[in-house]
């Protein structure tokens, strides 16, 4: 019988990491930091300021949902600015806009009204809870250990993404030719001409 005050018996910890390049469904939710920056519109303590450097992020953990690594947890950081330059809030907007096209089935090359939509939110509440699929990576954590993380999502112009997000495509059914309908500019049981 395992002993609580003495842990010499107990199984050492193993933590293997995820393969690097595994394709997984996700759910993403987003660990509130409290800061606010109303002119960025960035409301509702969503956001996180590191005090030593000033860059502001949103702090993710996403949950693998299914398959071999299900009820895991990546957590990662999605860029929102930082005061070395542009590139890690562009990643940041890079990696929202392929969350969005992956949790909302759009391809990237869309630009329909209801794409461009899709790809705007009114705070990043709207992020919150989103499903998406996710190429999980390995990268490393402030103490130079490997960790894994996530900088990509998978979109609808990923050959596999149907078969990773269960979505059935239809194919187009030939619809049958109606039986005669009565049309009063013809009179009774005769067929319009477009069904002719």
């Amino acid at each position: 019988m395992s002993s609580w005050n003495d842990f010499n018996d107990a199984q050492a910890q193993s933590f293997d990491l995820i393969p690097k390049g595994t394709v997984a469904r996700v759910r993403l939710t987003i660990r509130p930091g409290g800061y606010n920056d109303e002119q960025q519109g960035w409301s509702g303590g969503y956001a996180t300021r590191n005090a030593n450097t000033g860059a502001v992020y949103l702090n993710c953990e996403y949950t693998v949902l299914e398959g071999k690594y299900a009820r895991r947890k990546v957590f990662s950081l999605i860029g929102l600015m930082s005061p070395k330059g542009p590139d890690w809030a562009n990643m940041g907007r890079s990696l929202v806009r392929g969350i969005l096209n992956s949790a909302h089935g759009i391809s990237d090359k869309d630009s329909s009204p209801q794409a461009l939509a899709k790809r705007r939110i009114r705070s990043f509440a709207e992020l919150d809870g989103l499903e998406f699929l996710a190429r999980i990576d390995v990268g490393k954590d402030t103490s130079d250990e490997d960790k894994n993380e996530i900088r990509v999502a998978v979109t609808p112009d990923h050959k596999d993404y149907a078969a990773y997000m269960g979505v059935v495509t239809a194919k187009p059914v030939a619809q049958p030719v109606s039986a005669p309908t009565a049309d009063p500019a013809r009179g009774p049981g005769v067929r319009p001409a477009w069904a002719q």
